[in-house]
């Protein structure tokens, strides 16, 4: 029997902010939910900063009353969108005054899941990932999921496996078994990819004139596969695990295998308190660049250390 590494009970979160972004990670979301069997939570939140401003400003009641309006409009869409692929789901909505961020913060503390939507590919590149996006990833208690569609598709992709970056550090301990539960209901194949970063290595080497055993390199690549996996794949006997030991830089090399997978899941391993280096290089890079919806998944003791 399987173990979840979430809670039944606690419900998937999913920003709403009127784009068709946010209604396709409502879709993914409510599949999701339904999956899980937990329930879902829309939340939309106001965040003109013409609201906040303390002078008394000529109509300043009526805007907002406008605002109100649009921002209930904006949930009722994105839960007929919820509801028509999964019309069995339990589904609340919130509709919020306060700043986006701390918003979908205080959802995240309940929460089994975070989701938000980011756009696809632009003519002039793929599009970074939003100060938002990456704020909430660093800070929410939860795992946090960025959903994009493939090149030229409008929905995210359904077909390929998952894949997991697993690395020599704790930031795999909570990224694996989300990525074994996600692998367990869409087909049930899942690439545990280890890479090994043979130019930054060959270039450390070069400088102390050592030479650099690339065999001896790999077999301990595959032994720190077998580590972190642990006992997940007996914990989940339906899903099909390849594991693949690579060469070259992991930012590279994962977005590499995000480019044909249906989800990529990723640890984080940053340090400090500021966002982008909470959540480390490699995680950004995937928020920003990857072609298919990410989940970052934060070791629960980070949070503990940040406060």
């Amino acid at each position: 029997m399987s173990t979840s590494p979430s809670s039944p009970s606690s419900p998937i979160v999913v920003g709403v902010d009127g784009s068709e972004a946010a209604l396709g990670a409502v879709r993914w979301a409510a599949v999701e939910a339904r999956h899980r069997r937990c329930g879902l939570r829309l939340v939309h939140a106001i965040d003109d900063p013409a609201l906040s401003f303390p002078a008394a400003m000529p109509l300043r009641e009526e805007p907002r009353r406008f605002l109100r309006i649009r921002g209930a409009r904006l949930l009722a869409a994105a839960r007929e969108a919820a509801k028509e692929v999964a019309p069995e789901l339990e589904l609340e909505t919130e509709l919020s005054e306060r700043s986006v961020t701390p918003v979908l913060l205080a959802a995240a503390e309940s929460a089994s899941l975070l989701v938000l939507g980011t756009w696809g590919l632009r003519p002039l590149g793929r599009a970074l990932a939003g100060s938002v996006s990456i704020a909430l990833a660093a800070h929410a208690r939860c795992p946090v999921a960025l959903i994009r569609p493939h090149v030229a598709e409008e929905a995210p992709p359904a077909d390929g496996p998952v894949v997991v970056g697993v690395e020599d550090s704790p930031a795999s301990a909570a990224a694996i078994p989300i990525a074994f539960e996600e692998a367990s209901w869409r087909g049930g194949r899942l690439i545990a990819l280890h890479c090994v970063n043979t130019p930054f290595l060959a270039a450390v080497f070069e400088e102390t004139h050592v030479h650099l055993d690339q065999p001896a390199l790999e077999t301990q690549a595959r032994e720190v596969l077998t580590d972190r996996l642990g006992d997940w794949p007996q914990r989940y006997p339906g899903v099909t695990v390849e594991r693949l030991v690579t060469r070259g830089h992991p930012t590279e090399e994962l977005l590499g295998m995000a480019d044909r997978a249906q989800l990529l899941v990723v640890g984080s391993r940053g340090r400090g308190g500021l966002a982008g280096m909470l959540l480390g290089s490699t995680s950004q890079a995937v928020m920003s660049y990857a072609l298919c919806p990410v989940i970052v998944a934060r070791n629960p003791g980070d949070h503990g250390a940040r406060a």
